[in-house]
């Protein structure tokens, strides 16, 4: 099985192992303590204090351990706007941040807070510039990412940082998927991150409030973590998280480099491939070990699953999903296609063969999909419609003031776009496809659709069920 998720949750790393079971036998006791064991415990834990903040690039009296890299982030927002309330209640954050960011800035304008989400280019970036011309006299409290989770596109942090630090507000940078890779550069403010994305044991997040932000911590406090992030240390989990973050940065050049490569295969080859598909993300500033790329006429829950019999384990934004109906709000943000989503982040160490044998399986498994919901033939390509699949015994096609109305009512993603694509060539160029639907991916996937295969979208408008897509054909 190979194991293609690491942006989730990456292995544990093997220093991580040996530190913890060391520290399982040295770090057990109570580090508030001033008996033998208890001093034993507090060594450990100044000590990874330490070695965490040089590997981020801060003062160690400005790193605390929390429970999680959610409940930094949900404690970062929090306290950094709680610090800040007499400046203002105005939070700005991009529209790609983590969930974790997202529900907080959610509690926020709950709470009669005010929040702005910067819209993204297609590659997923905010542009600097843009981003700061958002920022508002009572603005308390600015979020960027430092990459991506989904796509790994990289944002200009440096760049926001400096335009943030010009305004007088702080930038709060959620770098969970980075730091395996490196320090975050420029003048944040404040900085979270998760061991469990670079190999460390899950349940440790990383929160930094640099000098002079103020900040007020939210809800009850005690003494531990200077009041920030209450409850007993989990000393033995700290000492693995720290432990395995310096073994990652150690190979991160070479295995940085090596990885890229891999990705870079991937990006090239995956087009080629399979039909239908386009690579998401910008292809230059990018993670190293992450590439993700969408296809057209399947849903991502059936991709998963078949490459997970097939013996990859990867992961998806694909609208088509049991656990959602709608896109994820990256993708939806970047205004790019939905459907068949595939992400791919390789753990450290993948070898290249692996890689090579999961292009070797998913043309296969595409196909098989695209087969199932009778998308493997298009109209676009063939100038006429495909045979009725088992769910459609009836032609959902009929013509309607000079033109073609496609009925996709009560269809799921991807069939409201498979039955664009069986009938556009049968409407003249200069033509009009109207397609029916009352799934709420279509409000994406058709206008992305229409870019990936040169047509024009011609806009939507609500009807007496569902929205009517317009698409004019162009090719």
């Amino acid at each position: 099985m190979s194991y293609f998720d690491a942006a989730s949750s990456a292995p544990l790393h093997p220093v991580a192992r040996q530190a913890l079971q060391a520290s399982l036998d040295e770090g057990w006791a109570d580090p508030a303590r001033l008996y033998r064991e208890g001093r034993r415990a507090r060594m450990l834990l100044d000590a990874a204090r330490e070695a965490a903040a040089e590997a981020l690039g801060c003062r160690p009296d400005e790193l605390v351990f929390t429970p999680s890299g959610t409940r930094a982030v949900h404690d970062g927002v929090a306290g950094a706007l709680a610090g800040r309330r007499r400046a203002g209640d105005h939070l700005l954050v991009s529209a790609v941040e983590h969930s974790s960011v997202l529900h907080a800035a959610e509690v926020h304008e709950a709470a009669g807070g005010s929040v702005t989400r910067a819209p993204v280019t297609r590659t997923g970036a905010v542009e600097a510039d843009a981003f700061a011309d958002l920022l508002r006299p009572d603005s308390a409290l600015a979020c960027l990412q430092s990459a991506n989770h989904e796509v790994g596109t990289e944002q200009p942090v440096a760049e926001v940082a400096e335009r943030c630090r010009a305004a007088g507000v702080p930038l709060l940078v959620d770098a969970a998927q980075s730091l395996a890779w490196g320090p975050v550069p420029g003048g944040w403010s404040l900085l979270t991150g998760s061991a469990h994305k670079w190999g460390g044991p899950a349940g440790v997040g990383l929160l930094v409030v640099r000098k002079g932000v103020r900040f007020a911590p939210r809800g009850p406090v005690d003494e531990r973590e200077s009041g920030r992030a209450p409850g007993f240390e989990n000393v033995p989990a700290v000492v693995a998280a720290v432990a395995s973050l310096r073994a990652v940065r150690a190979e991160a050049d070479a295995e940085g480099a090596r990885l890229r490569a891999l990705t870079a295969r991937v990006r090239e080859r995956v087009t080629a491939l399979v039909p239908d598909t386009t690579v998401v993300g910008d292809p230059e500033r990018r993670l190293p070990h992450l590439v993700t790329f969408s296809c057209l006429y399947v849903d991502g829950e059936s991709v998963l699953s078949e490459l997970d019999r097939a013996g990859f384990s990867v992961s998806s934004g694909s609208s088509c999903t049991s656990s959602t109906l709608t896109p994820s709000h990256v993708l939806r943000a970047m205004g790019v296609l939905s459907e068949g989503n595939v992400r791919v982040s390789l753990p450290i160490g993948t070898p290249a063969e692996e890689v090579e044998r999961f292009l070797g399986v998913l043309p296969t498994v595409v196909d098989s999909v695209r087969g199932k919901l009778g998308g493997g033939t298009h109209g676009e390509q063939s100038g006429g419609s495909a045979a009725p699949g088992p769910s459609e015994p009836v032609d959902p096609v009929r013509a309607e003031g000079g033109e073609l109305v496609v009925d996709a009512l009560g269809k799921r993603c991807p069939l409201p776009v498979i039955e664009l694509a069986k009938v556009i060539g049968r409407v003249p160029v200069g033509g009009t496809v109207v397609v029916l639907a009352d799934d709420e991916a279509a409000r994406w996937d058709v206008p992305a659709w229409c870019e990936m295969r040169g047509q024009r979208f011609a806009g939507a408008s609500p009807g007496v069920r569902g929205v009517a897509y317009r698409v004019v054909r162009v090719v």
